[in-house]
């Protein structure tokens, strides 16, 4: 990765649903009583999401999304980060192209003007630190190939994308549309799975993206990975992504992650954090340390080591984005950037 950096503009472009995360405490009464599953994420209309901020207490709200979220973590490792997603023209929009764009991240996509609202999850943090996300998609599945742009995607030594992307057919088409430049200019493509039950709706074409090489490296927690695999066993799983993909990633919370490339597998720990305030954004925030690692031309045990750092920072407040400068702490923990 070492050549891609230095010929390329950016580090990691990232892409995906543009979201303004609204966060709010709640007791596992309240998850109860609107009948939810506590760590699930559901997909809601705007008259269900209204409901929704109608019942909760004080909220914080904050540009987020998978890939935004990894962007922002790129950003704070000191990379150099571009992203794509679909915001409208609208308060949330503001809120959404403020946040990304004052971290210092390259955000080209042009606003939707007349449709749908800028999408928002309405995000319900129990006392355990677990998330169950409400989501209504608005605007961001307006994304369309026309909205990829060709140059950014050229000048990003990696594009990473989301697994949530596949849903809408106009997203699914960009996606192919940016793996296939980048692949174009020598670049390289990543996906995260995004969620189990995203993984049961697309195993299929994830399998082949994956099998075909239009992805090379594939980011999965252990329930992804096995729902991936229709199996009970994360070691079944991991060995079937050797077969399948040039570099697989798998967190596994507490007990850190594994990353594998080929015969080789590398496994670090988690790092020990004080009390886990909320979950939101672990995954997001691994990947966006593993990414900077690898760019960086760190070995896939540091790059890890970066992704486990990333992660503790992050479920340790409320929010899925770093309180602090990632650079430092990588610093402070030696594993300078």
């Amino acid at each position: 990765m070492t050549d891609a950096m230095t010929e390329s503009g950016y580090d990691v472009l990232t892409i995906g649903n543009a979201i303004v995360d609204i966060l709010a405490r709640a007791e596992d009464d309240l998850i109860v009583r609107l009948g939810l599953s506590k760590g699930m994420m559901r997909l809601i209309d705007a008259e269900e999401a209204d409901r929704l901020y109608a019942m909760i207490g004080p909220a914080i709200e904050a540009s987020g999304g998978s890939a935004g979220n990894t962007a922002a973590g790129i950003a704070s490792f000191g990379g150099r980060a571009a992203y794509i997603g679909k915001i409208a023209v609208d308060q949330l929009g503001t809120i959404f192209r403020h946040d990304i764009t004052a971290l210092g991240v390259h955000f080209p996509t042009s606003p939707l003007e007349g449709g749908a609202p800028t999408a928002r999850s309405t995000i319900l943090i129990t006392p355990d630190g677990e998330r169950t996300m409400n989501t209504y998609l608005g605007a961001c599945q307006a994304l369309t190939e026309a909205d990829i742009d060709e140059p950014t995607v050229a000048a990003s030594a990696i594009t990473y994308l989301e697994g949530y992307l596949w849903d809408p057919p106009a997203a699914k088409a960009a996606f192919r549309k940016a793996a296939a430049v980048a692949h174009a200019h020598g670049r390289k493509v990543a996906i995260t799975l995004s969620d189990s039950f995203c993984v049961d709706r697309w195993r299929a074409e994830f399998l082949e993206l994956m099998r075909s090489g239009t992805v090379d490296i594939v980011f999965a927690n252990e329930s992804e990975a096995k729902a991936l695999y229709q199996t009970a066993d994360v070691a079944t799983a991991v060995e079937a992504m050797r077969a399948d993909v040039a570099l697989a990633v798998v967190t596994l919370g507490e007990e850190g992650a594994l990353a594998i490339r080929g015969a080789e597998t590398r496994s670090v720990p988690a790092y020990p954090v004080e009390k886990v305030e909320d979950l939101t954004g672990a995954g997001d925030q691994f990947a966006a340390g593993f990414l900077v690692g690898l760019t960086r031309g760190r070995t896939l045990e540091e790059a890890a080591r970066l992704g486990c750092l990333a992660a503790t920072e992050v479920i340790g407040h409320i929010g899925p984005r770093p309180s602090r400068s990632l650079k430092a702490l990588a610093a402070e923990t030696g594993l300078p950037l």
